[in-house]
């Protein structure tokens, strides 16, 4: 009886891993679908906020979606026209910096002779040189820009959303024949999502314009693009301001020496310092629920499926992940894993703001 029950367990798990394998497998060849999707519901989030304010304003839910996508538009138009012109100047220049940079890495080899360690021009410009980097940047960049290529569809994805955004709950208590149905957890984890997005499209906002004024004060040139970049990886978890820092680190080294090289570091160092691990802390608190390790391997996963866009949405989809876990008791084990250190912290953080949210207000919202 216990072999049996061992058999069906394993047949099972097997099952579930092949599912999960064929279902990544599925996502991965519609990157391109799924991934115009995601970064539409991604752009709603933002916009929600501003819109419901409207609403609450007095302004008519149709007007206050004109409004916020005319908003939307004039802001992504500009930042095309300002940060594709610096990328096209740089990627034209980029030959000459790499150039100027193997230059400086050569540069090295009497010092290392000095300390008796004798390397050939070959050995250092091939595993020190730092200059493909710049070439990986504005890969990155030419990538993500490829997947949004079809900005029209997006705009129209995310203006549907949020005119059905808010008949949707209507809509899931009719399918759940009770029309005073509420859903305080799915409630309280939209929340926390949107949370997350709004407060990081900010803390990003004011890294870019920080770090751009910052580079722009040294005299570094095209601090727009670095300014953009620091705003675009700064979404990316653990490893994207560090990124973000290289290559404008490299130009001020290369454009105007060591001196505003190490100042360039000192201003990206104090930026994502004072932004992201005190003022952006502060404002989340521990409402991600989710391990640094697991934050981490959401990024090399969610990357490798859906490209530069699962990199920047990694947190909300392993966050979505995790609650769909939690819902389920037969996957809570996953949620626990995906959680924090101290799952009894979260547990209680949860249930704290359970206990303070409002009823009506949960049964209003979602």
């Amino acid at each position: 009886m216990i072999e049996k029950k061992g058999s069906q367990s394993g047949i099972r798990l097997f099952i579930i891993a092949a599912s999960f394998v064929v279902i990544i497998f599925g996502i991965n060849q519609a990157q391109s679908v799924i991934a115009l999707l995601l970064f539409s519901i991604f752009l709603a989030l933002i916009a929600t906020p501003p819109v419901l304010w409207m609403e609450r304003k007095g302004v008519p839910s149709f007007a206050a979606v004109l409004i916020i996508m005319a908003g939307m538009v004039s802001i992504i138009i500009l930042i095309g026209v300002v940060v594709g012109e610096s990328l096209a100047m740089f990627s034209d220049e980029l030959p000459l910096y790499q150039k100027r940079l193997q230059e400086e890495v050569l540069k090295l080899k009497p010092f290392l002779l000095s300390k008796h360690i004798v390397v050939t021009n070959k050995v250092l410009l091939e595993y020190i040189n730092p200059g493909p980097v710049m070439g990986l940047v504005v890969g990155f960049i030419a990538k993500l820009g490829s997947a949004l290529s079809d900005m029209l569809l997006i705009l129209l994805t995310v203006t549907f959303i949020l005119l059905e955004a808010s008949s949707f709950p209507i809509k899931l208590r009719s399918v759940l024949g009770d029309p005073k149905r509420a859903f305080p957890h799915f409630t309280l984890f939209v929340g926390d999502v949107v949370r997350y997005v709004v407060i990081k499209t900010l803390v990003s906002l004011a890294t870019g314009i920080l770090i751009g004024i910052w580079l722009y004060s040294i005299g570094v040139d095209y601090p727009v693009l670095w300014g953009f970049l620091a705003f675009l990886l700064n979404y990316i978890p653990s490893v994207g301001s560090t990124i973000a820092a290289i290559p404008a680190v490299l130009l001020a080294l290369i454009q105007l020496g060591v001196g505003s090289a190490l100042l360039a570091t000192a201003g990206f160092m104090s930026v994502n310092f004072i932004l992201d691990n005190l003022i952006e802390t502060k404002l989340m608190g521990r409402r991600l629920g989710l391990s640094t390790l697991v934050v981490f391997l959401s990024l090399m996963f969610w990357g490798s499926v859906l490209g530069p866009v699962g990199m920047v949405l990694c947190i909300p989809l392993t966050m979505s992940l995790k609650f769909a876990c939690e819902n389920n008791k037969e996957t809570e084990w996953i949620a626990h894993l995906l959680g924090p250190e101290d799952p009894g912290t979260m547990h209680s953080a949860s249930t704290k703001r359970r206990k303070s949210a409002p009823a009506n207000e949960s049964a209003d919202r979602v």
